[in-house]
């Protein structure tokens, strides 16, 4: 067996092919559409080669067929904020066999050891963690539009290298045709008409002041998360560009204060449940063909990506508002049957509580693996470090 650098376009090709050998009997899974996963290295697609850089590896058999596959990345604004610098890994795919998939981790480390780093995360993505981030080990079902799936067969390739668990990810499930709990509804009613509040869906021909909302709602509640940096302009406007053929405005909502933005609720429509079709490819047939399945409303789950309060108004009731004001929007469309809430790491106690107040089922659990390259460094413990329970009270301090 042999590790090549990806550089031709036949390489490329090999880089994305390998994943009908390795899923070719498994009717769950959900090829990405190769376009996107071709923008996330390319630098003139991709904003994170901006502040960082990124590498792809094949392995080959001795009869040169390509059996498996992984990234190396390095995103700069985060790697030197943690105890050790530390890089990523990701898209590993791999056939059955430990010494192949030892030999792919390997690919990576050295690569990444050779540009200064001393640990790597894995599986993530070069970008945005709503994507491709995290091993999946529980829940092995048809996944939505953006989230990892794999064979259950790599967390033992993972753990037995050395990789330890960084931290969880949860996914429930929200069956939209199951009532809430009356309770909820109660308060979302009291917050959802409060004097001073306000709440609206996106709307596409005011983008430009939903990406400016989002930013300032998002650099905000987002700034006790670990190694936070914050969101820009561009990643949003481009993940607003991609989404735009599938997307719903009255999906996304936004909460304001007195016209200051507060909050914000982002969902999708789950696009996979038209891509599984298309065999990774959008060309003109399957163009023709989404714009007829988009029709006729196959896509009858959403994907909730991200949902965020700022310090300040946490507490008060803002997500139960902003579920009021949505239960109606979901309401006009009977074709939506399920909510994936995805996902929730384990460093974020609250939001999981979010997830239990509205009866929101087990879905899924991913695990984000940190390996530290160092054998006795290894043997310290690291974990992402909680959020804390009252960012209302720590931004006062």
């Amino acid at each position: 067996m042999r590790i090549v650098e990806v550089n031709t376009n036949k390489q490329k090709r090999q880089f994305l092919d390998v994943v009908d050998a390795i899923y070719k009997n498994d009717d769950n899974y959900v090829r990405p559409l190769d376009v996107m996963i071709e923008e996330i290295f390319d630098p003139a697609s991709n904003d994170f080669f901006a502040h960082g850089d990124a590498v792809r590896f094949l392995l080959l058999s001795d009869d040169d067929k390509v059996i498996g596959r992984t990234g190396a990345f390095i995103n700069e604004k985060k790697a030197y904020g943690y105890t050790q610098p530390t890089g990523g890994m990701g898209f590993f795919e791999c056939v059955n066999d430990k010494a192949a998939a030892f030999m792919l981790f390997d690919a990576a480390r050295d690569w990444l050891a050779e540009r200064g780093m001393e640990a790597m995360d894995g599986p993530i993505n070069f970008g945005e963690n709503d994507t491709f981030w995290g091993l999946l080990v529980e829940g092995f079902t048809s996944p939505a539009f953006g989230v990892q799936y794999n064979p259950p067969y790599y967390k033992d390739f993972f753990e037995e290298y050395g990789f330890a668990n960084y931290f969880e990810q949860v996914t429930n499930h929200l069956d939209l045709q199951k009532p809430f709990p009356e309770r909820f509804w109660k308060i979302a009613g009291w917050v959802g008409r409060k004097p001073g509040y306000q709440f609206k869906h996106f709307q596409w021909d005011k983008s430009e002041e939903f990406i400016k909302d989002f930013i300032e709602v998002y650099n905000d509640a987002w700034q006790f998360h670990e190694n936070f940096t914050p969101m820009k302009a561009e990643t949003l406007r481009n993940s607003l560009k991609e989404a735009k053929d599938f997307m719903d405005e009255e999906l996304i909502w936004f909460a304001y204060h007195e016209e200051t933005p507060i909050g914000f609720f982002v969902q999708f429509p789950d696009v996979n449940q038209i891509i599984k079709h298309f065999h990774g490819k959008m060309n003109f047939w399957n163009k023709l063909k989404f714009v007829y399945l988009k029709w006729r409303k196959v896509m009858t789950r959403t994907r909730v990506v991200i949902m965020g309060i700022r310090p300040r108004w946490q507490r008060n009731g803002i997500e139960s508002g902003i579920f009021w004001h949505l239960r109606n929007a979901v309401s006009k469309k009977p074709w939506l049957k399920e909510m994936e809430l995805s996902w929730v790491g384990d460093f974020n106690p609250k939001m999981r509580a979010l997830h239990e107040s509205v009866g929101a089922d087990f879905g899924k659990k991913h695990i984000t693996y940190r390996f530290v390259f160092d054998e006795e460094k290894r043997k310290e413990a690291q974990h992402a470090a909680a959020i804390p329970n009252d960012t209302k009270e720590k931004i006062k301090s």
